[in-house]
């Protein structure tokens, strides 16, 4: 594995028409190291390194502030949801932001982390975190980790009633509505009310099952013949992106081949696998969706 990154965030999560923002500021050929593109994008300076970051995480830009095909497909001229109004759009981001890879935390728990736990603490976390740190040559920094896994928290999850929060906090996140992680509290065995967080698979009915299947074209590791259980467990997968039970997953692929006749399910000697006899454009599987 490549080495791992964090920070970037300034610790502000992502919220809900930052990356449109972003997409036209850059299409107005303007620099996000500018003085004035704090006037331009109307935030802090802060918040303009966030966005910059963001747009970057999610698989929107590249190194040098170029978009990319997925930020034309949602923002561009025709753009097929350029306020984030649906909810498949966030499932797309969502999977995107963990493929990207350049908020590797993100990575790290969909893809690692929840196969040991799904229940867990912040400080779990970070134990995880730097023993990654340390087996791929990554720099590990106590207070960054701290940062980053709060912001991933605040990612996904809604402010309870009666909770308090960092003036900096907004709670417009782009992917909270997916409902992906559950908050509680407990008592440790020193009597201490502790936080724990739960991030449990399921079945994922609001899921469109376009999305799951962009995802597997997007995957440059599937071949013509995927086994179920790589689509379960594989890198990046959508068992794994989208925190799918067995069934779920099962229920996606059904879907997927009654509508396109070029991908077929079939179980031979307890093999349960895909086949593509032709693959279909990705951009057009989400077309089917978006119309």
């Amino acid at each position: 594995m490549n080495k791992l990154s964090f920070s970037g965030h300034e610790s502000f999560v992502c919220r809900q028409f930052w990356l449109k923002k972003g997409y036209d500021f850059i299409k107005r050929n303007e620099k996000f190291s500018d003085d004035m593109a704090v006037v331009s994008l109307g935030v802090g300076k802060n918040m303009v390194s966030s966005i910059r970051h963001w747009m970057k995480s999610f698989g929107l830009t590249g190194d040098k502030d170029e978009t990319q095909d997925l930020s034309e497909y949602l923002f561009g001229t025709s753009g097929k949801d350029p306020y984030l109004e649906d909810l498949a759009t966030q499932w797309l981001l969502h999977y995107s932001l963990i493929k990207t890879n350049r908020a590797s935390i993100y990575n790290l728990v969909f893809n690692e982390f929840r196969k040991e736990r799904i229940e867990f603490t912040k400080p779990q976390i970070d134990t995880f975190i730097k023993r990654r740190c340390e087996e791929t040559g990554s720099n590990y920094n106590a207070n960054t980790t701290k940062s980053d896994i709060s912001v991933f928290l605040r990612t996904y999850m809604s402010p309870k009633p009666g909770e308090t929060f960092s003036v900096e906090d907004d709670f417009s996140g782009v992917l909270i509505d997916l409902n992906l992680i559950d908050h509680s509290k407990a008592r440790d065995t020193e009597d201490k009310l502790i936080d724990w967080y739960k991030l449990s698979a399921k079945e994922r009915d609001n899921l469109p099952h376009q999305i799951v299947l962009f995802s597997i074209l997007d995957n440059e590791d599937y071949g013509d013949t995927i086994s179920l259980r790589e689509l379960q467990i594989g890198l990046n997968s959508p068992g794994l992106s989208f925190a799918l039970t067995s069934e779920g997953l099962y229920q996606k692929i059904k879907e997927i081949c009654a509508h396109y006749s070029q991908i077929t399910y079939s179980e031979t000697a307890g093999n349960q696998i895909i086949q593509f006899k032709n693959k279909p454009n990705k951009w057009d599987v989400l077309n089917d969706y978006y119309g």
